[in-house]
């Protein structure tokens, strides 16, 4: 790079210096809100009945009722129904603002990307029968983004697997991945593109995991299915694993919990030691049923997607074919997923371009070498150790972190999780790091290296010295592409004391500048 480019671009840096401040923790739903909810199961269908519907959305009404859901049931509807218990329903949150919930369960379609849920009366003899007999999902998206209402749930218990595959065009199973509008969780009974169990007892396999979590105390709606996402794939030896997509910019809790008692510093210091002690055992244990006990308990815990890599690792080795997600390429409606590339070979190598935003100067490039790969490490020829995610364990000169999450499992706008680690230096000082992160977007990036279609993860937290007994704000913008890459393509990492009008006293960019994956 020429002087005159490279002070130019310097300057730049320089002078947008301070990023635009990422999400903070999110609100709580509040605990007096109207809470409404619309039923539907549909199963006596005249081609490819199914048998447990019905059963499904008398359960869950009936679970939802005593949680103070003003609850509509509907089984076995026409079309003509189906849509006005629709627009009823849109219209009732519109009026009252109110908590929003939708279940359906019966047969399901996509085509051209689009979902559409099959009333009982829908005769399709071609596809082009679909979109006139069907009820699409996002006409229900659509009513719900007009009605502005508090917050959404819903739930598609609708993958079961469709009765009209011989039709010609129709070659795609289960339902098309779709992202969540604002303020909603979206959730699926089995991943896009796969089909769900209809059930061999009184519920469908997703149901009746459903139902054992929705009367949890004190569990975020998010945490519900999580827990059920993991009783279904273990069942299922991992034939079927339910998805989720989430916009939800409050916490919902079907069962609210008491009025919150902020813990004392010692009452926070003996939570994290428990639950790293937890972590380490489960870790160490070489089995599924310590890693799957520490999920149950804490489903978005400091460490549960550390968790959530290991017991794929495991039960992979134990035999479970877990169903992928079917290819998003070319769908309108969602920005896609992907999963953490852990496949780290020795010869990896990744350099970055470091600029220093305060001093507007340009730091050494920092390169990273693979030296060697162990079950939980990866080793760099300049000291460095990470975890199989690209979460830092150790650094040049000494410094050691507990096991951390700043990188996720999987990836999805949306998505959010939190991390809490220690830093010890070989002087024995030690400093504590606490951040939330979310997926803000997906977008494209341009570095030195090339042009990445990206995730962008936004992390906001604090960094607290034991030693000087200073905090700092840390916040944090990386761009990542793990279809393409383990390590991310940029990062912007700044750190403020006194508060958001405060002292800057990091703020750096790293661009990468070239990579070679083996």
């Amino acid at each position: 790079m020429d002087v005159t480019r490279r002070h130019l671009l310097l300057q730049g840096l320089a002078a947008g210096a301070v990023l635009a401040l990422p999400h903070r923790a999110l609100a709580v739903a509040p605990a007096g809100a109207t809470k409404v909810a619309l039923v539907i199961g549909n199963g006596r269908y005249k081609d490819g009945p199914l048998r447990n519907p019905a059963n499904d959305a008398r359960a869950i009404g009936a679970a939802l009722a005593p949680l103070g859901f003003a609850v509509t049931v509907k089984t076995d509807v026409g079309r003509a129904e189906m849509t006005a218990a629709v627009q009823a329903h849109v219209a009732e949150l519109a009026r009252g603002k109110a908590v929003g919930v939708f279940y359906y369960a019966g047969h399901g379609v996509q085509l051209a990307w689009r979902n559409y849920m099959l009333p009982v009366d829908a005769t399709i003899e071609a596809v082009g029968d679909i979109p006139t007999q069907g009820v699409e999902v996002a006409g229900l998206l659509d009513g719900l983004g007009r009605a502005a209402n508090a917050l959404n749930v819903i739930i598609l218990d609708a993958c079961r697997d469709n009765p009209f595959g011989s039709l010609a065009g129709l070659d795609q199973r289960g339902l098309s991945q779709m992202d969540a509008p604002r303020n909603t969780l979206l959730a699926y009974a089995t991943s896009p593109g796969n089909v769900a169990s209809d059930g061999a007892g009184a519920n469908g396999l997703y149901t009746e995991h459903l139902l054992r979590e929705i009367p949890a105390k004190d569990a975020k709606v998010e945490d519900v299915f999580k827990r059920v996402r993991l009783g279904v794939r273990r069942q299922s030896n991992g034939a079927q694993v339910p998805w989720e997509s989430t916009s939800l910019e409050e916490d919902f809790y079907f069962v609210p919990p008491a009025r919150a008692v902020e813990p004392s510093e010692a009452e926070r210091e003996r939570r994290f030691a428990d639950e790293l002690a937890l972590w380490e055992t489960a870790q160490g244990a070489g089995d599924p049923a310590p890693l799957e006990a520490y999920l149950r308990r804490h489903p978005s815990g400091r460490f549960a997607e550390l968790a959530q890599l290991q017991l794929d690792r495991l039960l992979a080795l134990r035999g479970e074919r877990k169903m992928p997600i079917a290819s998003a390429e070319g769908n309108p409606f969602t920005r896609g997923s992907a999963a953490a590339n852990t496949a780290w070979r020795v010869g990896d190598s990744y350099t970055y371009r470091v600029m220093d935003r305060l001093a507007g100067a340009e730091e050494r490039p920092a390169a990273f070498t693979v030296i060697e790969v162990t079950e939980h490490e990866v080793r760099f020829g300049n000291g460095m150790a990470m975890d199989l995610l690209g979460n830092t364990l150790r650094r040049p000169g000494g410094r050691v972190y507990t096991p951390n999450q700043l990188e996720p499992v999987e990836y999805a706008v949306g998505k959010r999780w939190r991390t809490e680690f220690r830093i010890n230096t070989p002087k024995g000082a030690e400093g504590t790091t606490t951040m939330d992160l979310r997926i803000a977007a997906r977008e494209s990036v341009t570095v030195p290296a090339g042009t990445f279609n990206a995730f962008r993860i936004e992390a906001r937290g604090v960094f607290s010295d034991q030693v000087h007994r200073h905090a700092e704000e840390t916040l944090m913008k990386k761009w990542s592409a793990p279809d393409r890459l383990r390590l991310p393509v940029a990062l912007d990492e700044i750190r403020q004391r006194g508060g958001r009008n405060g002292r800057t006293t990091l703020s750096r960019r790293w661009e990468l500048v070239a990579y070679h994956e083996a």
